[in-house]
């Protein structure tokens, strides 16, 4: 079997332990699923992997997508700030979650999403032993969180969705103790999901008007990143 070499090798592993846990295939390599994952070493997370293709796991979902420009600038920019934590809210099939959790493994990190199905793709990666991920099922407008809980707050590629975006941004900058990164698209697109376009003019007005005093902005091919200190 010839396997996939532009994987994230630790997460697809973790996803693949997660998956198959209690399966005969776990049963039969106890040497795979019961270490703690980082006591693995790639040679393992191989094997994990070509059983996770033998079982049909949908393993694209861990592609390395650092080429996209706007996760390798969103990555620079964490690297500056250091969160002690971070929330992640619509962390989706992962374009974004994968790289950071690659980049930065020991950084505790919640995902918080609106469809099930993603929260347990990414539960089965927690699962499968990468200790500091939690998903989370939630809405961005009424999130069960206590104010200031979370050191960094990422919003990417998700307000454009948001029909309430002033409640989501309100929710955003109450759980947010230092930081709120957002993203969203640049021009308009044929994407029908897409509800909303900002320019850098409105998204600081927004961020202003719920109480941020400091927003910078960041450009990329396509689209606009804004860095919001929150006071």
């Amino acid at each position: 079997m010839v396997l996939p070499n532009n994987l994230f090798p630790r997460l697809a592993a973790a996803y693949v332990r997660g998956r198959l846990a209690g399966s005969p295939d776990a049963l039969a390599t106890p040497e795979l699923f019961e270490p703690a994952l980082d006591q693995l070493d790639l040679v393992a997370y191989e094997q994990l992997i070509a059983l996770g293709i033998h079982a049909e796991l949908r393993l694209h979902r861990f592609k390395r997508t650092m080429g996209l420009v706007r996760v390798a600038k969103i990555l620079g920019t964490l690297r500056g700030i250091a969160p002690a934590e971070l929330l992640d809210i619509g962390s989706g099939r992962g374009a974004f979650l994968w790289p950071l959790l690659d980049a930065l493994p020991f950084l505790p990190v919640t995902a918080l999403d609106l469809l099930k199905y993603r929260v347990a793709d990414i539960q089965a990666v927690a699962d499968g032993g990468v200790a500091g991920l939690t998903a989370m099922h939630g809405d961005a407008t009424n999130m069960p969180f206590a104010d200031h809980s979370f050191d960094v707050v990422t919003l990417l590629e998700v307000l454009e969705h948001i029909p309430d975006t002033a409640a989501a941004l309100r929710e955003v900058l109450r759980v947010a103790r230092r930081f709120v990164l957002i993203s969203v698209p640049a021009h308009a697109d044929q994407n029908p999901e897409h509800i909303h376009l900002f320019d850098a003019a409105q998204l600081e007005a927004l961020l202003k008007r719920h109480g941020v005093t400091r927003v910078t902005f960041e450009y990329v091919p396509g689209h606009i990143l804004a860095i919001a200190r929150v006071e």
